[in-house]
């Protein structure tokens, strides 16, 4: 059978780990997927860099269009990132009927809708595994793994730079700025860390687990995001003494008034699994009615971890491009006529417990105070920790953990609190879920 013709758009660290594999293992994915599968051409930036792959039988080019229109090419991977050039690359080739493979979170939460009508109206097929958590085939579990379950809630450490970060804090008692500025001397982090400690990198990614989870429309501007730049090192020491540890988690949950959308920082029992998860590693948990709770762990990131999910796509295409676009695996994992538009929650709406850090005056009353405004909003306290002021201090710390309420009543008692004579600054608030 002809050999299907692969073309690489962007040849950085995931790009060259995905022409390795493909080399590397070329031999095993032909019998996997029934005919060879060789990249011919690719497009960089600059053409004379010392690259982590070999391309001496790849025709390369600085003009990443010249792939997409070419006639040869059945298969375009789109491995260069962003959601402007990348956009127009992937829409181009999918006019011109080439299947697409794409790595890109961004390009799918943002313009996924578009994307994936476009393909069905031209019958091709993209896929975008690699997109999110790296190595781990968390899509396809979803997807197809547990296509016989509705799925009740998942939640996930979705971004590397930011586990990394709080695993540092836990485990050797350092501030953020110092991890963050490690994070960056190991190309952990980015220059600009924005979109990793701020949460929006795994917002990208939670869209579009909870797209093919619950049967929704991509709804990335609905999503609830907070980052991880207030956690100070007292609140993961404080965290510790109460049993918990803090994780940025990407949290979506189907309830009767619709589905919450949100990624902030968590505190969950250091005895579940996923509060285990440290260093760069990624890992999600999925409940579902029929399987009950699973776990997938693996590498977030990376050149051939992120590479071997791209592969994996491409061996789907290639064993369903002779077959008829209706009996295809849906983008989405619904059928696209049977998407719902389910309402996602504010975060006004959202309903979980509380870790509350407070500075109070030493005097008597002040807790007494601070409960009784809890009680007005139905919060009841589940744990304290007071601490006792240091010599000559009249100010200490006071921790509260709560029962699960709504956002709203939260932020109301906050409020109320922070109010009070005998209260100093304002009031760091951390989620807790206990992940049932």
């Amino acid at each position: 059978m002809k050999p299907v013709n692969i073309g690489i758009l962007g040849l950085g660290t995931v790009g060259g780990g995905t022409v390795n594999v493909l080399k590397r293992n070329a031999e095993e994915i032909s019998r996997r997927a029934g005919r060879k599968i060789i990249v011919t051409r690719a497009s960089a930036r600059t053409l004379d860099r010392e690259r982590i792959c070999d391309t001496r039988d790849i025709a390369l080019t600085t003009d990443p269009f010249e792939i997409v229109n070419d006639p040869e090419i059945n298969v375009v991977l789109e491995l260069i990132g962003g959601d402007t050039l990348a956009k127009d690359l992937v829409l181009q080739a999918i006019e011109n009927g080439k299947h697409v493979v794409t790595a890109n979170k961004a390009l799918i939460a943002l313009h996924g809708n578009e994307i994936f009508k476009c393909a069905s109206e031209k019958g091709v097929m993209v896929l975008f595994e690699a997109a999110v958590a790296g190595g781990i085939p968390i899509i396809k579990a979803i997807r197809e793994g547990l296509a016989g379950n509705q799925i009740e809630w998942l939640a996930g450490i979705i971004n590397g730079t930011g586990n990394f970060i709080l695993t540092e804090m836990r485990d050797k008692g350092r501030d953020f700025a110092d991890v963050l500025a490690e994070a960056q001397a190991l190309g952990y982090a980015e220059a600009d860390p924005t979109f990793d400690v701020e949460g929006i990198d795994a917002a990208h990614k939670l869209t579009i687990l909870a797209s093919i989870a619950f049967g929704i429309p991509l709804q990335f501007e609905k999503a609830y995001t907070e980052g991880i730049t207030g956690i100070t090192r007292e609140d993961v020491e404080y965290a510790e003494e109460l049993g918990y540890r803090i994780k940025h988690l990407g949290i979506a949950r189907k309830t009767d008034k619709g589905i919450e959308l949100r990624v902030h920082p968590t505190l969950i029992p250091e005895r579940r699994l996923i509060a285990n998860v440290d260093g760069v590693m990624n890992a999600v948990l999925v409940k579902g009615d029929a399987v009950g709770p699973t776990l997938y762990y693996g590498a977030g990131a990376g050149a051939e971890p992120t590479a071997s999910a791209v592969v994996a796509d491409v061996v789907d295409v290639v064993r369903a491009m002779t077959s008829d676009p209706e009996n295809r695996v849906p983008h989405l994992a619904f059928q696209a006529d049977a998407l719902v538009d389910i309402p996602l929650l504010s975060a006004d709406d959202i309903e979980t417990a509380y870790y509350l850090r407070l500075t109070v005056e030493d005097k008597p009353g002040v807790l007494a105070d601070i409960a009784r405004i809890l009680a007005t909003h139905q919060i009841s306290i589940e744990a304290l920790i007071q601490k006792e002021p240091k010599q000559h201090e009249t100010l200490l710390p006071l921790i509260l953990l709560t029962q699960r309420t709504q956002e709203k009543e939260m932020n109301a008692a906050i409020s109320e609190i922070e109010a009070l004579s005998s209260v100093t600054g304002s009031i760091s608030r951390i989620r807790l879920e206990t992940l049932k």
